[in-house]
């Protein structure tokens, strides 16, 4: 039981930073290093996370519908720790 929480927390880590980095590559014009100094110049990476953590719903979606409640809290909790790590770095 443990193990499966742990095996979805991991995944949706892994989505959350997934997502960051397809944003930040992608669809910023400058390069993945000049993109995160802005980012933290301005305040804004505690949203880009934010940003990042959409797969999550999709992890979600897929564990739910597979029947795998403890990966999908898993995810939750996951889910539920980028959010307060977006609070605090819009605090910081």
């Amino acid at each position: 039981m443990k193990k499966e929480i742990l095996i979805g927390f991991t995944i949706a880590i892994f989505a959350t930073f997934c997502g960051f980095f397809v944003y930040v590559e992608y669809v910023s014009e400058l390069g993945f290093d000049k993109t995160i100094t802005i980012l933290k110049d301005w305040n804004l990476l505690g949203k880009m996370l934010a940003l990042g953590a959409i797969p999550n719903l999709f992890v979600f979606m897929v564990f739910i519908k597979k029947k795998q409640d403890y990966r999908a809290r898993g995810v939750l909790i996951a889910t539920m720790f980028i959010a307060v790590a977006t609070v605090i770095l819009k605090f910081l």
